[in-house]
C-alpha cells in the first residue's frame, strides 16, 4: 500500500486535515467534503493520535494551527496543488495551454474585456478561461491560476504583484451635473447619492470617501446596487452621483457619457493586484498571461491621469 511504502497516515485523514486547515473551520471543511462535522473531528483526532502531536488548537474563538500543523499544511497544500496541476495536464493531453483567470464583475466588464482581445491576437495558442464573480468563496477554487483583486496586496497563501493604483472621485451624467451648479457636497440633501454594496468588502463607500475627503456628514441616504456596472448605467441615465474608480470609468468620462462631479478626489486606500496560490507553480502559459496583464496595466496607467 502507498501509505505503508511512504510511512504515511491515512490519505483520507490527510485530505480532511488539509481542508480543515485551508478553511480554518471544521464545519466548512465538512461541507466541502460532504461528510458530517463529527466525521471530520474523528479523522483529525485519529491523525493527531497517529503522528503523536496536536495539529490544531481548539478554543472559544474556533481553531488555530499549531506549529506542527502549520508545517504539515504547507507541505500538503503544495503537494496537492502540484498533483492537481499534473492531473489537469494529463486530462488535457497537453493539447492546449489553458489559464483560468478570475476577477470581479466590475473589473471584467469595465477593464479586462476592453483589452483581452489584444492578448488573444498575440497568443492564440493560449486559452484563457474566465471565472467572473463577486463571491470570494468561488474565487478561491483550486483550479484558478491567476486572480485580479483589489485590496492591500497582503492575503494569506497568495503571491501578489501590483497591477494598478487607483483614484476615486464622484461622477454623474453631464445633464445631472448641469442641473446642480453647487457641487461642493456642503449640502448633501441636494445630491442623489447612489451606493454600491456587496461588490468587494475592501471597496471604499460614500461614508469612507467623505471622511477621507474631510467632508462632515451624518447618515447617508440613497439607492443601493449590488452591481457596479448596473449602477453606472443608472448614473449615465442621470439618476444621481456615484463614486467613480478612475481605472474603471475613465473610458466613460473620455467618451462624455460621464463626468466628474465636483472637485473631491482621494487616492484609493488599496490597489489592484494580480495574485496566485503561493503553493502552486505558475505554468509558462500563466506566466505569459500575468506578464501581459502587468505590461498592459503599466502602459495604460501612463497614458492618462485622473486630473487630465
Amino acid at each position: 500500500m502507498v501509505r505503508k511504502y511512504y510511512g504515511l497516515p491515512s490519505l483520507t485523514s490527510l485530505a480532511v486535515f488539509e481542508a480543515c486547515a485551508r478553511h480554518m473551520n471544521f464545519k466548512q471543511a465538512a461541507g466541502e467534503l460532504n461528510v458530517t462535522r463529527g466525521a471530520i473531528s474523528r479523522q483529525i483526532k485519529a491523525l493527531e493520535d497517529e503522528v503523536g502531536v496536536e495539529l490544531f488548537l481548539r478554543n472559544m474563538d474556533g481553531i488555530a494551527l499549531t506549529p506542527e500543523g502549520e508545517t504539515l499544511y504547507m507541505v500538503l497544500a503544495k503537494g496537492f496543488s502540484e498533483v492537481s496541476e499534473a492531473l489537469h495536464g494529463i486530462r488535457m493531453g497537453q493539447k492546449n495551454a489553458t489559464v483560468t483567470l478570475a476577477c470581479s464583475n466590475a473589473f471584467a466588464t469595465l477593464w479586462l474585456m476592453r483589452r483581452i482581445g489584444s492578448f488573444w491576437h498575440r497568443h492564440p495558442e493560449i486559452m484563457v478561461d474566465h471565472l467572473i464573480s463577486d463571491n470570494a468563496q468561488e474565487l478561491r477554487k483550486s483550479q484558478i491560476d491567476l486572480r485580479v483583486r483589489y485590496g492591500s496586496g497582503a492575503w494569506p497563501d497568495e503571491t501578489t504583484e501590483l497591477l494598478l493604483r487607483e483614484t476615486i472621485f464622484p461622477v454623474s451624467s453631464p445633464a445631472y451635473a448641469a442641473a446642480i451648479p453647487d457641487q461642493s457636497f456642503d449640502d448633501l440633501s441636494q445630491i442623489h447619492l447612489l451606493h454600491v454594496d456587496g461588490v468587494d468588502p475592501d471597496w471604499t463607500n460614500w461614508d469612507e470617501f467623505l471622511r477621507r475627503a474631510g467632508v462632515p456628514h451624518g447618515p447617508l441616504r440613497g439607492r443601493r446596487f449590488n452591481n457596479f456596472a448596473v449602477l453606472l448605467q443608472a448614473i449615465e441615465d442621470g439618476q444621481g452621483v456615484a463614486l467613480g474608480w478612475h481605472q474603471l470609468v475613465k473610458h466613460l468620462v473620455d467618451e462624455g457619457r460621464l463626468q466628474r462631479f465636483g472637485d473631491l478626489e482621494i487616492a484609493a486606500p488599496g490597489a489592484y493586484y494580480v495574485t496566485w496560490n503561493q503553493n502552486r507553480r505558475l505554468s509558462e502559459a500563466a506566466l505569459t498571461v500575468k506578464d501581459w496583464l502587468i505590461e498592459t496595466a503599466q502602459a495604460d496607467q501612463t497614458k492618462t491621469d485622473p486630473a487630465d
